[in-house]
């Protein structure tokens, strides 16, 4: 039995369902290139930066741009994914978040979020969600990506808690990755084919106890 006293989630795909607006946004961009990019080329942006992002969609449209460039498409980008995002409300908290976020309070247990958006404070505040939180690690205070471990190592920082007292829930391969990379324990939410490294794999929040997770 691990010593559970944090928890860290990935917002996206975790919480809340942000992932189809990011689809959308680039999508757009796609578009305006005058390339397709579908649902399935989507799938290898999923916990990745937003730079990496845009390298990955550049190369399935076979573009080449300066670095200029790339920034002002990054911020197109994000421009329209601020745009989509806006106008979110709480009836996009994906099922089971807030009674495994009120269960874990109960019992002392600290919560963090470790995602790369950079857009995780509005979403939270949008969903009404920021005050279940004790830390909020987005991609305004790391520099390193999934499956770099950097955003979860931050999250135990700031809750003052040893990474080994963790645990990570995740909904893609990278982010999984980063959580062994930090000696966490992990939870992968989402397809045990995609996510077969994490210690256990749930369809969604509302397929988890404490006790499972202490348990790990």
């Amino acid at each position: 039995m691990m010593d559970l006293r944090g928890c860290i989630f990935d917002l996206d795909g975790v919480i809340v369902d942000t992932a189809k607006y990011h689809f959308m946004a680039w999508r757009r961009l796609a578009k305006e290139l005058d390339f397709t990019f579908t649902l399935e080329d989507n799938e290898a942006l999923k916990g990745v930066s937003r730079m990496a992002s845009l390298e990955i969609l550049l190369n399935k449209g076979g573009i080449h741009v300066s670095e200029e460039e790339k920034a002002r498409l990054a911020a197109r980008k994000n421009g329209w994914y601020v745009e989509f995002i806006s106008g979110m409300t709480p009836d996009e908290i994906l099922p089971g978040s807030i009674k495994l976020l009120r269960a874990l309070r109960r019992k002392g247990i600290l919560t963090a979020i470790g995602s790369a958006s950079k857009n995780a404070g509005t979403i939270l505040d949008r969903i009404g969600l920021r005050p279940m939180f004790d830390a909020i690690i987005d991609g305004n205070k790391i520099h390193k990506a999934k499956p770099d471990p950097e955003v979860f190592l931050r999250g135990a920082e700031e809750m003052n808690l040893p990474p080994s007292s963790c645990v990570v829930f995740e909904d893609a391969q990278a982010g999984i990755e980063a959580a062994i990379a930090g000696g966490m324990k992990c939870v992968g939410v989402g397809s045990p084919e995609l996510l077969g490294r994490a210690d256990l794999v749930i369809p969604d929040l509302r397929k988890i106890t404490i006790k499972q997770l202490t348990n790990l």
